[in-house]
């Protein structure tokens, strides 16, 4: 069809206009494309300062580095930390949504609560979460909320795996379990605990705290009472895990652990993962929905990528545990550096 200049013209002019909208639309949620914003502003809820969840927070800030978002360039954290008070996460939530900031990392259970009570708009990224389904997070792992997703820290087989060689290669009959009743990945630690120790015919002592201010006490309170300590990927009791160690070490209880990062502190043994690879994992994920290139809705739930059982032989030794060398086949030894 044979068209006039005026006509050309005003379908230059109208394709013009059409490529504007669109890129608009194409830019709106990009990282590093044309338009996009000069920087981000990330909110991170963090429920308590102890090396597990501040290694989760590094990686998540690497990961984020690895995929061109700069610390001081084209991003910048605002780091919260919660202190291991309920009430301050769900503050430092609502400031975040406040202030407006692109996204949320809530690094623990309450924190990831507390954000989710507050928006349902900023994409949140949680990590270090035991149950994500029974806190209400998410419904699925394959299907997670509109605005929120992330990584849990409890493996399939990492609880068993641990609770077993109490049992079977330390010789526990009764083991002591010190918790927070308030956090409820714990509780569903404690349950887990609980069934796996009956399968194997040993009996558990449960010790359980509101404050870290409390943990020695409980702590003492199992002496004589149980073989060996058991102590879950607890926010209140991890933070305060000297107490723990300096009760085990004087009394000859072996102590054992939900998570690796505690053996640098004198634990005997745990089967666990890199809390920092955890949060890499997480970091990933968040950079994906930055670029534009998904939705929280459209990432599953991811579990820790590794598995492994680690021995601490410097504190079985303080602790009265002989470790014996066939555990060389099931385990890798930690020599405490």
């Amino acid at each position: 069809m044979k068209m006039n200049l005026k006509s050309i013209s005003f379908a230059f002019v109208a394709g013009l206009l059409l490529l504007s909208g669109c890129g608009k639309e194409t830019v709106k949620n990009s990282g590093s494309g044309e338009g996009a914003k000069e920087k981000y502003t990330i909110g991170i809820t963090q429920f308590v300062a102890h090396p597990s969840l501040d290694a989760a927070t590094e990686g998540f800030k690497k990961a984020l580095e690895d995929e061109g978002f700069k610390d001081g360039e084209n991003v910048e954290f605002d780091f919260q930390n919660a202190q291991a008070d309920m009430n301050n996460t769900q503050t430092i939530a609502n400031n975040f949504v406040g202030d407006k900031v692109d996204l949320i990392f809530a690094n623990a259970t309450p924190s990831a609560v507390s954000a989710l009570n507050a928006t349902k708009d900023i994409p949140i990224l949680f990590t270090s979460v035991t149950d994500p389904v029974g806190a209400g997070l998410v419904d699925a792992f394959d299907k997670p909320g509109d605005n929120i997703t992330g990584t849990t820290d409890n493996h399939p087989e990492g609880t068993a795996k641990t609770i077993n060689f109490i049992i079977e290669e330390a010789g526990a009959k009764t083991i002591g379990i010190i918790y927070n009743a308030g956090e409820q990945n714990s509780e569903v630690q404690v349950e887990e605990v609980k069934k796996l120790a009956e399968a194997k015919g040993a009996k558990i002592v449960e010790a359980s705290v509101s404050t870290s201010a409390e943990v020695k006490q409980a702590t003492e309170s199992l002496v004589g009472r149980v073989d060996a300590i058991y102590v879950p990927t607890d926010n209140t009791v991890v933070s305060a895990l000297e107490s723990v160690i300096f009760v085990a070490n004087s009394k000859k209880l072996p102590l054992f652990v939900g998570e690796l990062d505690s053996m640098k502190r004198g634990a005997v043994a745990a089967s666990g993962f890199s809390y920092y690879d955890l949060g890499y994992q997480t970091g990933k994920m968040a950079a994906e929905i930055l670029k534009g290139n998904k939705k929280p809705s459209e990432i599953p739930v991811e579990l820790p990528s590794s598995l492994t059982l680690m021995i601490n032989k410097k504190a079985a030794e303080e602790q009265g545990l002989e470790v014996k060398q066939e555990w060389e086949k099931i385990a890798e030894f930690f020599d405490g550096e």
